[in-house]
């Protein structure tokens, strides 16, 4: 009944353009602005650049960690980049405030952490968002930025000082699933990363399922899946990283909130249970719908993906 009366609130022009615009958002992912640099929370850095697999210019952070021999390479959310997302300010406080989620979310705070506990760190952005280049210009929730992941893989290898760490992977969300699409295409980058803690990937599927039902317009995912792929010519189920996660041979610990109104639980629990072996952990976040709270967890609770590095970094 109150889908019903959601609906009968929106004329079927309205559901169309409804509809288009979440297509248009899907195909178009927004960039978001650096506010901050490693410099605000005394962090020595340098502003490094190095190409994606196939030549996209890609913009980092390397925050060094003196005497370390490990390095973890840092990917970010969806329309994030390596600073965060500045949710408390618009346009992105009312794109994300149906969720909860119209709060800042600050990334630099957690390479802090990792460097305060011997890490040196490399976090970048992804093509298409902060100042990284424009590369193929469409949205693909990680099947084109696996390139920018092996980018950063190759730009570890190949740079003197790097190229002897011990590396592990720190991915979350667009960036998780880019990684578990770089390892399904391109496995042959991954010998010697010795580990990945991924927070919160998410089949795009899902998250528009959720979308259209607070919307009270469920029944549109097919079409909306058609709008989709006029745009990106991809097809929903393209788009999610399950069927990739089959491909991680390395030792995974994902984290992600459970209750989060933007995705369900069964979405990340079929990633996990496609990651073949033993060596894998999932850890459900409780009490709160939000899903910027898994982005913050790390910040705020990080032992168990520090023992997560430590145990396979060492």
């Amino acid at each position: 009944m109150e889908n019903q009366v959601k609906q009968a609130a929106m004329s079927e022009v309205q559901i169309q353009q409804t509809l288009k615009g979440i297509a248009e958002s899907v195909g178009y992912p927004m960039r978001s602005p650096i506010l901050e640099t490693p410099a605000d929370y005394d962090l020595e850095f340098e502003s490094v650049s190095f190409p994606a697999l196939d030549g996209v210019s890609l913009e980092a952070w390397f925050i060094p960690c003196k005497g370390s021999g490990k390095l973890i390479i840092a990917n970010h959310p969806m329309g994030f980049n390596r600073y965060g997302l500045p949710s408390h300010l618009e346009p992105w406080k009312s794109l994300f405030a149906s969720t909860g989620n119209d709060f800042e979310v600050k990334l630099i705070p957690d390479y802090k952490i990792l460097h305060d506990s011997g890490y040196n760190v490399l976090t970048y952005d992804l093509r298409n968002f902060g100042h990284s280049n424009i590369g193929n210009g469409l949205g693909s929730a990680g099947i084109v930025n696996a390139r920018d992941v092996i980018g950063s893989l190759m730009y570890a290898k190949t740079r003197k000082e790097l190229s002897e760490m011990t590396v592990g992977l720190f991915s979350r969300c667009l960036g998780c699933n880019s990684t578990m699409f770089a390892m399904q295409r391109y496995p042959e980058y991954f010998e010697g990363v010795r580990c990945l803690v991924g927070a919160q990937p998410l089949s795009v599927r899902a998250t528009l399922e959720r979308d259209l039902e607070r919307l009270g317009i469920p029944e549109h995912i097919e079409y909306l899946d058609h709008q989709i792929r006029l745009i990106t010519s991809f097809r929903l189920d393209d788009l999610s990283p399950i069927e990739a996660a089959k491909s991680i041979h390395i030792p995974t610990f994902l984290y992600q909130v459970h209750d989060d109104l933007m995705t369900t639980p069964r979405d990340v629990q079929a990633m996990f249970d496609n990651i073949p072996g033993d060596e894998k952990k999932l850890y459900w976040i409780q009490g709160t719908t939000r899903r910027w709270d898994g982005y913050a967890y790390f910040g705020k609770y990080p032992e168990q993906m520090l023992d997560w590095f430590e145990a396979y970094m060492n």
